[in-house]
């Protein structure tokens, strides 16, 4: 039997994936989209994590703290702007304070193709999540035969400040893909969490703190 050219095709762009952390996550458009959770190895396709967002142009990093238990520069300069207690203190900590967010690893239906992406989600779509996998009706929807894809409902209701996400389970189950070598690919391509993310060293991270508040001096 010869080498399988396409199932080769497919662990290479999975790799290449991986390195590039833009193609790597999925996020909602407005409108309705579907898809499919990808089961881990773990037995937890939810994995939870704590973002530092606003420090300057830095994007969001993981908090050393919250999710390391390490020594935080930033996090214990919010707790200095809380305890002093002025209407910018504040303003400023909140802005800068750890937030959580909660990230799956997903298949989109009609993108097949562009294999298992992972979708960043808050706690109000973790918590619908949750009671969907706890509602006996649908028993494990990550089961790659007999799962039940998600019809994902995004967007910014009329007066609403912020877009909204709901969950609508499908009604009959379904096999993650039509034949087992695809579904093999599929649990392939689900991505190490761990390594996923960058993670800062405390030093680094009062580096990019002393950046941003000469940054606010000036």
């Amino acid at each position: 039997m010869g080498i399988d050219l396409a199932k080769m095709r497919s662990k290479l762009d999975a790799l290449e994936n991986r390195g590039n952390t833009q193609s790597a996550f999925w996020r909602p458009e407005d409108g309705e989209q579907t898809i499919r959770i990808v089961p881990t190895s773990d037995g937890d396709p939810f994995k939870e994590y704590w973002f530092h967002y606003n420090l300057g142009k830095n994007p969001g990093f993981l908090s050393p703290k919250k999710n390391f238990g390490e020594e935080d520069p930033l996090n214990d300069f919010v707790r200095q702007l809380y305890n002093e207690g002025s209407d910018d203190s504040i303003k400023m900590a909140k802005n800068l304070s750890a937030r959580q967010r909660f990230f799956a690893p997903v298949v989109v239906r009609g993108e097949e193709d562009k294999g298992v992406r992972l979708w960043g989600f808050g706690k109000t779509a973790y918590k619908e999540l949750l009671n969907l996998v706890l509602n006996p009706e649908y028993g494990d929807i990550t089961d790659v035969n007999e799962g039940t894809d998600l019809t994902i409902q995004y967007g910014k209701p009329p007066g609403a400040q912020f877009p909204q996400t709901s969950i609508i389970p499908r009604r009959r189950p379904s096999p993650l893909a039509d034949d087992q070598q695809k579904i093999s690919l599929f649990l392939e391509q689900v991505p190490d969490f761990d390594e996923v993310f960058e993670r800062k060293t405390p030093q680094q991270v009062q580096t990019m703190l002393d950046e941003f508040l000469l940054g606010e001096s000036d």
